[in-house]
């Protein structure tokens, strides 16, 4: 008689998939709290538990649906704490016939699984996700040939091949980018639309995790968990954002300003990235509430949205099956600094790095402007190794897992890739910062400074990027524009910001 193991992993909690379509006795699943997963980098509390709950959850509704499950939790006496491990044990004690698994998302994962499949005595076979919108290899295929894969392409031709915001093989406005209408401050006296965060109740998962030295950052309220921990959540979390947050969305998608975590972002990435809800389902949903209310919804808001998804999400993952594993050890600039102690903690007395980074403590997020031109932006300038800037975003947010994490990091983030994912370097002075937040007024350093007392660090750390690189940038043409601004200060001005620079980075644990 047959039996089959398939294998779950925690972030192929996708309840369509054909897998689960029908009820067969002969096939059981196995899903794994284990220390090669909690271990592989210093993980946020939030993100070890809310892969924890959400496994716990689906393992659950499989169970409920009559489905075959064995879970084993972390602190399972028959816990071999890896992949490899178990599935070894189990095919042993329960005698299975045939071993299945879907593709993983992380090359990582990736070579385990087919290394195992090829070592086991059974049958194996592996089947797709059924979760993205692209394959693995069709950015590859697309760019075939091209020196530079621009996502612009890239995401025309999604739209394209899944016909949405299309009108024949048009964009529906005959437009097909509104990013330059989603770039506004939030006025002063705006009050955002408060977030909705979820109450779950997580002190079980937080007390097994205290058993163990595994180690951990980051705050937590295992009372009031606000992260969506499975399908009918999340699904709310989309309808929130669709009925509550869209019509302003893109208007202030990068926006920023303290004690306002959230603002009109969807917050749906952990969701997707888990595969409770799907990216063509969070798509499509948008439009539908567009539809029903284009007088309240403009159309740039939906089309910055639709974009962030179909556009950027499948785009980091197509980049990320194309280039690894060359991808992960890239570092164009050589940096090779370490990160500041302040990052994690968030002792800084710079207001924005402060702000994002004690926001991504209590809350295992930051948005992508948060991400990239604060935390980001100063580690660049910084010049600190692209493998401590990964670790520390891999960490920190619930959503991060390698394929996207990496791909926005050393990549668009940090330019270590050499122009593979952004055509410049991502940096900017204390000017961008105020034009887009409310930081800079109440900052113990002045935006305005330059050199001497109080200056702004991102001041002076921008002109030392530049002069630092100018061998790598100075024929970029994004740029040029900097270094003719450069060039044309005098010689004394140009010695007084780097040697300002120099003391930052001598002293920036102390900033």
């Amino acid at each position: 008689m047959s039996k089959t193991l398939r294998l779950v992993l925690g972030d192929q909690l996708n309840s369509h998939h054909s897998w689960f379509k029908t009820v067969d006795d002969s096939v059981t699943y196995v899903m794994m709290e284990i220390r090669t997963e909690t271990d592989y980098a210093t993980h946020h509390i939030q993100k070890v538990v809310g892969f924890f709950s959400a496994m716990q959850e689906f393992a659950a509704e499989l169970q409920l649906q009559k489905h075959q499950v064995i879970y084993m939790h972390l602190n399972d006496d028959n816990n071999l704490q890896s992949f490899e491990k178990n599935i070894r044990y189990l095919i042993e004690k329960e005698a299975f016939t045939l071993f299945e698994y879907q593709f993983p998302d992380e090359y990582r994962l990736d070579e385990q699984l087919k290394k195992l499949s090829q070592s086991l005595a059974i049958a194996t076979s592996v089947c797709d996700s059924e979760h993205f919108m692209s394959s693995r290899d069709e950015l590859g295929d697309f760019f075939q040939g091209k020196k530079t894969f621009l996502m612009e392409s890239f995401y025309h031709m999604m739209r394209k091949k899944h016909h949405i915001l299309m009108e024949g093989d048009k964009p529906l406005t005959g437009k097909w980018n509104y990013d330059g209408e989603n770039r506004k401050k939030l006025p002063k006296d705006h009050k955002p639309t408060s977030p909705l965060v979820f109450q779950n109740k997580v002190t079980h998962i937080v007390s097994e995790i205290q058993k163990t030295d595994i180690q951990t950052i980051g705050n937590i309220d295992a009372n009031n968990f606000v992260w969506p921990i499975n399908r009918k959540q999340s699904l709310a979390l989309l309808d929130f954002f669709v009925t509550e947050c869209l019509a302003l969305f893109g208007s202030y998608q990068d926006a920023m300003t303290p004690n306002e975590w959230s603002l009109y972002h969807a917050r749906l990435s952990f969701s997707m990235n888990l595969k409770m809800i799907s990216p063509l389902e969070v798509i499509n949903r948008a439009i539908l509430e567009w539809e029903k209310n284009p007088d309240t919804i403009a159309y740039h808001q939906l089309e910055g949205f639709v974009r962030q998804i179909i556009g950027w999400r499948e785009y980091m993952r197509g980049i990320y099956w194309n280039k690894m594993p060359e991808y992960a050890t890239m570092n164009y600039f050589n940096n090779g600094n370490p990160l500041p102690e302040w990052f994690w903690t968030g002792k800084t007395k710079m207001n924005c790095l402060k702000d994002a980074i004690n926001q991504s403590l209590n809350y295992a997020y930051a948005h992508h402007i948060q991400r990239l031109m604060v935390t980001g932006n100063f580690a660049l300038l910084a010049g600190i190794h692209p493998d401590e800037v990964d670790a520390w975003y891999l960490g920190i947010y619930i959503d991060a897992i390698e394929w996207v994490e990496i791909t926005n990091t050393r990549g668009m983030s940090q330019f270590a890739d050499g122009g593979i994912v952004g055509t410049k370097p991502y940096v900017s002075s204390a000017a961008y910062i105020d034009k887009m937040s409310h930081y800079c007024g109440s900052c113990f350093y002045k935006k305005a400074v330059k050199t001497g007392d109080k200056a702004c660090p991102f001041n002076s750390l921008y002109w030392n990027f530049y002069d630092k690189n100018e061998d790598k940038l100075g024929k970029n043409p994004r740029i040029g524009m900097m270094y003719n601004v450069w060039r044309k200060m005098k010689p004394e001005d140009k010695v007084a910001l780097l040697e300002q620079a120099d003391y930052y980075l001598k002293n920036i644990n102390n900033l």
